[in-house]
């Protein structure tokens, strides 16, 4: 097993698991460029997956109620590869028929789950946001787990949740050996202090922001560096985020990426620093 802790979704009804999607519909609310914080780092950090991929064709897992955000990754992500074909999957099949007005070539629609319903391909990347966060906290291995074993080699699946305009935002990474680094995204100026983005963290660890574990610990060390940096806060709080997340990784914390990504209010850090005990 690559992931810990994997459980097995159960049905409530006799259908067989393995004939039907994997999953449950969820509420599915969208908006327009809800998701351009996600798309921004997959672009960044993540476009070398996009530039190597030997079949450039990723998922957008859940893509709700509007087929929005799914044709906004697709435009989006012409910009690394002109080829790139982007397929939303979701399982409420009136949300699939709805969004087939917007098919076209390198975009499609279909029903289908955390199975990845596209027999004989493998993303290089999948992206499920505000699905999850949905779930059971006991389902997620699973989830995960089942959604990384259809990547292509060195593919990555994104799990986040964000705030209902995009403004606070937060994903877990993962690829085949399991989660690889939770990233933190805000609108700068639109918060008090880092933890405001504790309400938007994905499921598998928004119980644990409490004392005792790594998440929470986390947060508190960047509630600290902010507040200690209160005085840059007359340049701007794109200075103070800088320096906040400087310090971070100054006391230790296994803050990743460059100033070009933390100037747009990302703070990426290493799983092994928030993973639940």
């Amino acid at each position: 097993m690559l992931f810990a802790c994997v459980t097995q979704r159960r049905y409530s009804d006799d259908v067989p698991a393995r004939s039907r999607p994997v999953g449950t519909v969820t509420r599915g609310t969208t908006n327009p460029n809800r998701l351009r914080r996600a798309d921004r780092y997959a672009l960044g950090p993540l476009a070398s997956v996009l530039r190597r991929a030997t079949d450039p064709f990723v998922v957008d897992l859940g893509f709700g109620a509007a087929a929005t955000t799914t044709v906004e990754m697709s435009d989006r992500f012409l910009c690394v590869r002109p080829d790139i074909e982007v397929v939303g999957v979701e399982i409420d099949p009136d949300r699939v028929a709805a969004a087939q007005a917007f098919s076209r070539p390198g975009l499609s629609f279909r029903r289908g789950g955390f199975e990845i319903p596209i027999p004989g391909r493998s993303p290089a990347f999948i992206r499920a946001f505000n699905v999850l966060r949905q779930y059971d906290e006991r389902d997620v291995p699973a989830a995960w787990e089942l959604a990384c074993s259809r990547l292509a080699p060195g593919g990555v699946f994104m799990d986040g949740t964000c705030d209902e305009i995009g403004r606070r935002a937060t994903w877990i990474c993962c690829d085949a050996t399991g989660p690889l680094t939770l990233t933190i995204s805000m609108q700068l100026g639109s918060f008090e202090r880092p933890s405001d983005v504790a309400e938007r963290l994905p499921k598998a660890l928004i119980h644990h922001n409490v004392p005792g574990e790594r998440i929470q610990h986390f947060l508190a060390a960047a509630d600290a560096a902010w507040l200690a940096l209160a005085p840059l806060a007359s340049f701007g709080s794109r200075q103070r985020w800088l320096a906040m997340c400087a310090r971070l990784r100054a006391e230790g914390w296994p803050v990743l990426h460059r100033e070009s990504r933390w100037r747009l209010g990302e703070l990426t850090v290493a799983w092994d620093a928030v993973k639940t005990h």
